[in-house]
């Protein structure tokens, strides 16, 4: 169990990446994309937003971008109006990049997983130890769950054949769980290590 904790808080960057943990993290009010995006108009910078999408995104958030200076000379409503498009389209681009749907800007403090804040303090902060406890603690509950769930049906296993059958569910439940645990955590996982540059040669 050492060993599968380990390399998941060493991979930690993996499981941040993953989108079934970003869930509306980058599409709410007050994430990292939109605030890039409001960071870019008001310092007349595009590229503070353009780092959020892929190259191939570039032409369309520049052209949202000139759209927005060209609402200012119309008035508050019509900046408001041109902001507001720059910041979605941002948003929209930035998901499709990651192969997500988008599904508008959510309002802050909208629901994400628990660890995405924690991840987030720990890069303001420059430190990274409360989030590597919090991921290895999850880890930890998890397997020790179950892993006494599989150990307490195997006490029964030949009693019956419903007995068995709970058994064998319980096992395949654990061993998924640590599948897929491990996997999401080793960057150097076939599955992975393409897209992060792991794999060795």
């Amino acid at each position: 169990m050492k060993k599968v904790v380990i390399s998941l808080i060493l991979s930690l960057g993996l499981i941040l990446t993953q989108s079934s943990f970003l869930l509306a993290h980058c599409d709410t009010e007050d994430g990292p994309v939109v605030q890039a995006a409001k960071q870019a108009l008001e310092k007349k910078n595009v590229d503070l937003a353009l780092i959020w999408v892929k190259a191939d995104s570039d032409a369309e958030v520049k052209a949202a971008f000139d759209k927005a200076f060209a609402a200012k000379k119309q008035g508050k409503d019509a900046q408001e109006v041109g902001d507001r498009y720059f910041i979605e389209t941002v948003v929209r681009l930035h998901r499709v990049g990651e192969g997500e749907p988008y599904t508008g800007v959510k309002p802050s403090g909208s629901h994400i997983c628990e660890v995405i804040p924690v991840a987030d303090r720990a890069l303001v902060a420059n430190s990274k130890e409360a989030l590597m406890k919090m991921v290895q603690d999850k880890v930890e509950q998890g397997i020790k769950m179950l892993y006494q769930q599989v150990q307490e049906k195997k006490k029964s296993v030949s009693t019956s054949l419903e007995a068995g059958r709970e058994y064998v569910e319980a096992y395949d439940l654990f061993m998924h769980y640590v599948e897929t645990v491990y996997e999401s955590a080793n960057l150097s996982c076939e599955k992975h290590g393409n897209k992060f540059g792991m794999n060795e040669e």
